[in-house]
């Protein structure tokens, strides 16, 4: 092959290989992020920068909490009283737009409001640096439409657990 028969068959070759790139491209079609996660998203930065100005995060919570739409400020109410009670040393503040609670800097647990994200139910839910380990499978988030005394207990004694 010559030169000139290299460099008239690269094009064809680059060619073959944009028109595979774009037929990919058009099956795997983002949708993006829904309104309610990019609001989410705007409230994590904003948290960031009240976090860096030292903000009260208590004050944070509870002003989130009063935005909800019943039951779930009931439910986020009777939440912050029994993580309160069950594990003072956990510092109150926003994540992602939520109620959340932190050790060492680290969001513990935290509360998804139904309307949030427009779901059925409301969540309560822990991240991995909760210690709730229990063999190689166990929940870290659960369902709420309503608490009884029975889900409060329970759920004091997963915080509990989940700060040692």
């Amino acid at each position: 092959m010559t030169a000139d028969t290299m460099a008239k068959s690269k094009p064809a070759t680059k060619a073959t290989q944009k028109s595979a790139k774009s037929s990919t491209a058009t099956k795997k079609r983002y949708e993006g992020f829904t309104d309610e996660e990019k609001d989410a998203m705007k409230d994590r930065v904003e948290e960031q920068k009240v976090a860096s100005r030292k903000a009260d995060g208590e004050s944070e919570v509870l002003a989130k909490i009063a935005e909800m739409r019943e039951p779930d400020r009931a439910m986020a109410r009777r939440l912050h009283a029994i993580i309160k009670t069950s594990a003072p040393a956990l510092s109150p503040r926003t994540w992602y737009g939520m109620p959340a609670y932190a050790k060492d800097g680290k969001v513990l647990c935290f509360f998804q409001s139904a309307q949030k994200f427009k779901t059925r139910y409301a969540t309560f839910g822990f991240n991995d640096a909760a210690k709730l380990d229990e063999g190689a499978m166990w929940p870290v988030a659960f369902a709420l439409t309503k608490l009884t005394a029975d889900d409060e207990a329970r759920i004091g004694a997963l915080v509990k657990k989940a700060v040692s």
